[in-house]
């Protein structure tokens, strides 16, 4: 196995200042990790739930433990199981290509449920795995680097009688090539267009500062914006504008000294991507001072 849990989680009793350790487990069967994770679904993993053990018709005979869709449109599996299987990535993966295969019945499923303009917004370019168990081993890690699927590998702990620990094991996104070729393009337009040419090297800054933050970060492209993701997206960058590029960020505006100009609260504001925090960037140094507030998010996610 890749090896217990590092963190370890006390309670605290202020009055006689003492501390307990609150002992990790795992669950008594697996769909108690199923059922917990669909009625919190958005909170845990920013996916809404679609369907709950959604059969896949003679051809598969099988049953997908649940069927979601992210933040970003992309569809989404998420498979269980209590302690250590070394079946659950081939099994994942194999409804993936189910999943592959029916598209207009996903699409229908997305429209019952979440309404006709989620459905015309499903990304088919990035569907994804969510494996979530009590532990994988090194052999689990390695194989989801060998596949070209976004694949997550998710180790959860259950403490005490009310808490809830998730832990991503290993990430990998089937999609990351997607961006070179806009790339390209921009390079190619650099010549006759200066200042986009200087915003578009604006935003590479951008991309290998949030990309460099940690290990399993997944970039995740679509028209309005690219996302930036740790399981759940804690930044959304979006296409350059004349003068600025705009990255929204999963982090409270109310804990940021908002700076005008440079931060704002979006909150309840419409605009595309996810978070209620943005950021304007206009010059390598603006990127250096947003440094702090991408780190935050990338750990809130």
């Amino acid at each position: 196995m890749t090896g217990e849990v590092g963190s370890k989680l006390f309670r605290t009793d202020a009055t006689k200042s003492g501390v307990t350790e609150v002992t990790p487990r795992l669950a008594e069967v697996e769909a108690d990790v199923q059922s917990l994770v669909e009625a919190h679904m958005e909170t845990l993993l920013g996916v809404r739930f679609l369907a709950s053990e959604y059969g896949t018709g003679p051809v598969y005979a099988g049953r997908i433990d649940s069927l979601g869709l992210d933040e970003n449109g992309s569809p989404v599996i998420v498979e269980y199981k209590r302690g250590v299987d070394a079946g659950v990535i081939n099994q994942g993966l194999f409804y993936l290509a189910w999943l592959m295969d029916h598209r207009a019945e996903f699409e229908h499923l997305v429209r019952d449920r979440l309404g006709v303009t989620a459905a015309s917004q499903v990304l088919w370019s990035g569907p994804r795995l969510i494996c979530i168990a009590g532990d994988f081993t090194r052999y689990d890690v390695h194989a989801v680097r060998e596949h070209r699927r976004s694949i997550d590998l998710v180790r959860y702990r259950l403490f005490g009688s009310d808490l809830l620990g998730l832990e991503t094991v290993a990430s990998v996104s089937g999609g990351m090539q997607v961006a070179r070729p806009a790339r390209r393009q921009a390079v190619a337009r650099a010549a006759t267009d200066v200042q986009g040419a200087s915003m578009k090297e604006l935003a590479g800054a951008v991309d290998e500062a949030l990309l460099g933050l940690g290990d399993g970060v997944n970039r995740v492209e679509r028209k309005q914006y690219r996302a930036y993701q740790r399981l759940r997206n804690f930044a959304c960058l979006c296409p350059p504008q004349r003068t600025k590029l705009l990255v929204y960020l999963k982090v409270a505006p109310k804990d940021v000294d908002l700076v005008p100009g440079f931060t704002r609260d979006v909150s309840g504001l419409g605009h595309h991507g996810t978070g209620d925090l943005e950021v304007q960037l206009r010059t390598p140094k603006d990127v250096e001072r947003a440094q702090d507030l991408f780190r935050a998010s990338y750990a809130a996610a």
